[in-house]
């Protein structure tokens, strides 16, 4: 993975300049494709069939299927700017839902749509209900989609997304369906943070969704519906972790770069060897993911634990610099409004503690020697 991070920090500068642009005009979003990280990203979670005229920068070898690679190249672009690292075209989130649960039919639909500066969108959260996916209102009636989503990534600009909804009541009752398109009925929310991600609102009415739609159709019951669900959430996590240790990592070097004669007292190194122990937790995570022995409970520490310390990196760096820091800092004051978000993907803190809770209580948070 040493590659893999060298070439990403070489694309800083540049991911940085184009995140400060995104975030005064959100319309500068088009200008993405035309960075190397997009290639890199999109290279990363994209299997190498449908890569098209993709390549990796430098010679890198990627599986596109793996979370371990997909955490560290977020992590390392979003040193840079963790709104480019979400706003970027590509498969994303929801390349990793049907990369885990499509058929062979299914990843081609979704990966033929992606050739050029294609973006695509992963809906989850409603109106009133949150992500809370027992409460699932979308719904899936005689082939058509019906519901509201909102706060959806890239939605209102997006060719292709997954959308989750229900077709029965229960937990089995829960269905992944590919959506050629967010449709007439989408429109972009406006945000504090993460301005350039285009969060959307998104309205189904009645959108056709062929039987070939149903994500993991050729899967028994038990492994789709909610357990199917959870399986591509799961792989979605360690790399929101990774771009919050991305934001940890870069504001306690940004404090480094712009007052080098701070004291030890200033907490910077206990700071960034805590950053590094998660990383480690992150990434072991990612990798169990990869030999399909993923923890719940270790990944939701993980992610947890990493939204928690781009809060308290970010507000240190705040501290150190000085009253004034913000306004004297464009980029630092940047990431203390876009780490807000990192809190809401993929599940709020409170959900992850308390499956820590639950892990340790019955003895599964720890791994099996």
């Amino acid at each position: 993975m040493a590659s893999l991070e060298a070439v990403c920090r070489a694309m800083v500068p540049a991911v940085r300049a184009a995140g400060a642009a995104l975030d005064r005009d959100p319309a500068t979003v088009a200008g993405l494709a035309r960075l190397p990280a997009a290639d890199l990203l999109r290279c990363v979670a994209t299997p190498p069939a449908y890569r098209g005229g993709c390549r990796p920068p430098d010679g890198l070898v990627l599986s596109g299927t793996s979370c371990l690679e997909w955490t560290v190249a977020l992590e390392g672009i979003a040193y840079g700017d963790p709104a480019v690292a979400l706003a970027c075209p590509g498969p994303s989130l929801p390349g990793a839902a049907v990369t885990g649960l499509g058929d062979e039919d299914q990843r081609e639909w979704f990966f033929s749509r992606l050739t050029g500066a294609q973006w695509t969108f992963f809906a989850m959260t409603e109106p009133a209900k949150g992500s809370a996916m027992t409460e699932l209102g979308t719904r899936l009636e005689n082939g058509r989609l019906y519901g509201e989503k909102c706060h959806v990534m890239n939605g209102a600009r997006a060719s292709a997304g997954v959308v989750f909804c229900r077709r029965a009541p229960g937990p089995w009752g829960i269905e992944a369906v590919l959506v050629d398109g967010a449709g007439p009925h989408a429109e972009q929310e406006h945000t504090l943070g993460l301005r350039g991600t285009g969060l959307s609102r998104i309205r189904f009415d009645g959108v056709a969704i062929p039987p070939d739609r149903v994500l993991g159709r050729h899967l028994p019951p038990l492994r789709r519906g909610f357990a199917g669900a959870l399986r591509a959430l799961q792989r979605c996590r360690p790399p929101v972790a990774g771009i919050a240790l991305g934001v940890a990592e870069a504001a306690c070097d940004y404090v480094r770069e712009h007052r080098p004669a701070l004291p030890s007292s200033a907490g910077l190194a206990e700071l960034t060897g805590r950053i590094a122990a998660v990383r480690r937790l992150v990434h072991e995570a990612a990798a169990a993911l990869d030999r399909g022995k993923g923890n719940p409970r270790r990944i939701s520490a993980g992610k947890a634990r990493a939204c928690s310390l781009a809060d308290e990196a970010t507000r240190r760096a705040a501290e150190l610099l000085g009253p004034a820091s913000l306004a004297e800092y464009p980029w630092l004051e940047r990431m203390r409004r876009d780490m807000r978000g990192f809190e809401f993907l993929e599940g709020a803190g409170d959900i992850h503690r308390l499956s820590v809770f639950q892990g340790l209580l019955t003895g599964e948070f720890l791994p099996t020697p």
